[in-house]
C-alpha cells in the first residue's frame, strides 16, 4: 500500500481516527473548523468531537488512504473507511488553515 506525503494537519486526524483518539482527533481542527459528512455539519470542537465520537473513533473507524492530491490549501484524498457505521470507499475534501484542518468533507458519492 503506498504511502502518500500529507499535509501535517490531514495526517495529524487520520492518524488520531486510526489511534481511536479523540482528544488529537479535535485538536486537529482550528476553533471554528468542521466536518461536513454528506450535508451534514458539525461545527467547532463540540461539533467536531460529536461527530468522532458517533460516526469516527467511536464507532471503531480505520481510514486508509488510496489516494490523495494537494493544491494549495486544499487536499482531496479516496479513502477507505472501515467501522460499525460504514464501510467502504469515500472521497475527502481538507482544507488547511495554518497548522490545522478548517474543514474535512465527505461529499455525497451519488
Amino acid at each position: 500500500m503506498p504511502d502518500f506525503l500529507l499535509p501535517a494537519p490531514v495526517q495529524t486526524m487520520i492518524d488520531a481516527i486510526n489511534a481511536g483518539d479523540t482528544a488529537a482527533f479535535v485538536d486537529a481542527f482550528t476553533a471554528d473548523g468542521f466536518v461536513n459528512d454528506w450535508g451534514t455539519v458539525k461545527a467547532g470542537a463540540d461539533g467536531v468531537r460529536s461527530w468522532a465520537d458517533t460516526d469516527a473513533i467511536g464507532a471503531g473507524a480505520r481510514m486508509t488512504v488510496l489516494s490523495a492530491a494537494t493544491d494549495g490549501d486544499t487536499t482531496r484524498i479516496r479513502f477507505g473507511w472501515s467501522s460499525r457505521v460504514f464501510n467502504g470507499e469515500s472521497d475527502g475534501i481538507f482544507v488547511v488553515e495554518g497548522a490545522k484542518l478548517a474543514s474535512f468533507t465527505i461529499p455525497p458519492s451519488h
